[in-house]
């Protein structure tokens, strides 16, 4: 399983392993050195809590202690794994986003893996029969539409209908500074949106669950048995670089920290670097030859993506694979000048955010979380006034967010 992990030392080879998936090459991601360990890299705190029992681990190639998956490792320490439940991607990572996920029996260790990411979203009783405890080891990146925090309420309120205890192995959020966007209208709530939260909700893992708890968000506002493990020596505001991919198109530290702002391009006609190995660092469209000098071609790439939007044709846009991030942290939002500016610059103003024209694309209103924000953008609404709009919400939020922080 350590062959997740292979370094790769120049984005060049990316281009001879194209057929590869994400399971099965890691970008030179590298830890900041902030003495930041996470949850997992902790086993004296949860190792005696797992000893003797059997244990299912939700878990993805981002769990890790050091540089080995955690499933390998606690096998190696003597802990029984009776079953492994892969999310979005699957526990192998080679699936491209959106894609159902089946069950299947691990070729490496023979563990049944079940994917909740397929038939069912939800792990049921008969699933759980064989379990004593359960681990969530994933990786998240501090938004409300990356959907690993779906995924943790979902596990949380199958262990409640179980009598399960849940022990969450946190880690750091690298959009952790980043509380920002409009609180969702739960009339959009969906796939892509669950919960009354900021598009960058600021939360690890463990706070998410906390919160979850807390605000009576779960089913029927059950409450789970959760211990967390929490990351060592980390508060919201350091740098933290990944030192795995956290998903197939999120594949450099540039994308991680975009995603909060460029994700939101997925509700438009527009590519943001699907089918490319730049994905959400570099947006264009055919339709906007003459207007930006940049280009580039979006292909099919097994396991990122298999028919991205304009596939094969020259979308011509914005490039920003150098952008300086330190803007976004300096100012503590996410960045909507980038659509704004690409759809007054868009000649088909009615196709910008028609989400029927293609199955890639998705709706604005569920990105967003609310209605008005395309029609804002439309009538040439300043950014200070759409901004506003987001109020009181937003500053509720944040006072709320407090109750339930781990770190400062």
């Amino acid at each position: 399983m350590k062959k997740w992990l292979v370094p790769i030392s120049s984005l060049f080879i990316l281009f001879a392993i194209a057929e590869q998936s994400y399971a099965t090459f890691t970008l030179p991601f590298v830890k900041t050195g902030t003495g930041i360990i996470t949850g997992a890299d902790q086993t004296e705190k949860y190792l005696p809590l797992l000893k003797g029992k059997r244990v299912a681990v939700l878990a993805n190639p981002t769990t890790i202690i050091g540089h080995t998956h955690l499933v390998d490792s606690l096998q190696k320490l003597g802990i029984k794994i009776v079953k492994v439940f892969g999310p979005e991607h699957g526990f192998r990572g080679n699936a491209s986003a959106g894609d159902k996920v089946s069950d299947e029996i691990d070729k490496a260790t023979g563990i049944p893996i079940i994917s909740l990411y397929g038939a069912k979203s939800k792990a049921t009783k008969e699933d759980l029969a064989d379990v004593d405890i359960l681990l969530y080891d994933l990786q998240d990146v501090g938004c409300r539409f990356y959907t690993n925090i779906n995924a943790l309420a979902r596990l949380m309120e199958s262990c409640v209908e179980s009598n399960k205890e849940l022990i969450i192995l946190d880690r750091p959020n690298p959009n952790g500074y980043l509380i920002d966007g409009p609180i969702l209208d739960m009339t959009f709530k969906s796939g892509i949106g669950m919960f009354p939260l900021p598009i960058s909700h600021g939360l690890t893992i463990g706070e998410f669950a906390q919160m979850a708890n807390g605000e009576g968000w779960l089913t029927n506002k059950v409450k789970c048995r959760i211990t967390i493990i929490p990351v060592a020596n980390y508060n919201h505001d350091m740098e933290y670089t990944l030192p795995v991919s956290p998903s197939p198109n999120l594949n450099t530290q540039q994308s991680v920290l975009l995603y909060p702002s460029t994700c939101l391009f997925e509700g438009t006609y527009l590519n943001l670097g699907r089918g490319t190995y730049f994905p959400f660092t570099i947006l264009g469209s055919p339709e906007l030859k003459g207007i930006y000098s940049f280009s580039f071609t979006p292909v099919g790439i097994k396991g990122m993506a298999e028919t991205p939007l304009h596939m094969d044709q020259i979308c011509y846009g914005i490039d920003l694979r150098k952008y300086n991030t330190d803007i976004l942290r300096k100012s503590r939002q996410i960045n909507i000048s980038w659509l704004i500016e690409l759809y007054n610059a868009y000649p088909h103003k009615e196709k910008f955010f028609d989400f029927t024209l293609s199955k890639e694309m998705g709706s604005i209103d569920k990105l967003v979380g609310k209605n008005a924000f395309k029609y804002q953008v439309m009538t040439g609404m300043s950014e200070t006034d759409i901004r506003k709009s987001w109020e009181p919400g937003l500053s509720v939020y944040k006072e709320m967010r407090k109750k339930y922080l781990l770190y400062p």
